[in-house]
């Protein structure tokens, strides 16, 4: 998590939402890692989640990654959370909830739904107070 957060940061200093994902195979070796890249890649799908499950993906040479965990700063949004379900994921740890999109645990749990075929363990909160103060700074400095 502690990469995940640096990730962030990076991304937070060149205008994007601070959010970093690492992605680490069933051997315990991290085989992707993204950060939010949104604005500066002008894509709405750059999230840090959907960039570390494409370089994961290329790492393993699948689609499927069954044995993995993945470990980000903040609760995946709907999309990422579908990202996750199809990927077949084998665990997600996050940091600090999304009050507002969050779609694992606080506005939705999209994993856990009748429209999912795939549910995966999730461990929130690593590292929260961490994460989330990283986005609060972010946006109070972008919002002044």
């Amino acid at each position: 998590m502690e990469r995940a957060i640096a990730l962030a940061d990076a991304a937070g200093k060149a205008g994007d939402v601070p959010v970093g994902a690492v992605i680490v195979d069933a051997q315990g070796n991290a085989i992707a890692e993204a950060e939010n890249r949104r604005e500066r890649d002008h894509d709405p799908t750059a999230h840090a989640e959907v960039l570390a499950l494409r370089a994961a993906g290329n790492a393993l040479n699948t689609w499927r990654l069954d044995g993995c965990r993945l470990y980000v700063t903040l609760e995946p949004c709907p999309m990422c959370a579908g990202a996750l379900v199809l990927a077949r994921l084998g665990l997600l740890v996050y940091g600090a909830d999304d009050p507002k999109a969050g779609a694992i645990r606080s506005v939705l749990n999209l994993p856990d739904s009748a429209c999912s075929n795939h549910r995966f363990p999730v461990i929130g909160g690593i590292l929260e107070y961490s994460c989330r103060q990283q986005l609060q700074s972010w946006f109070a400095d972008h919002r002044s």
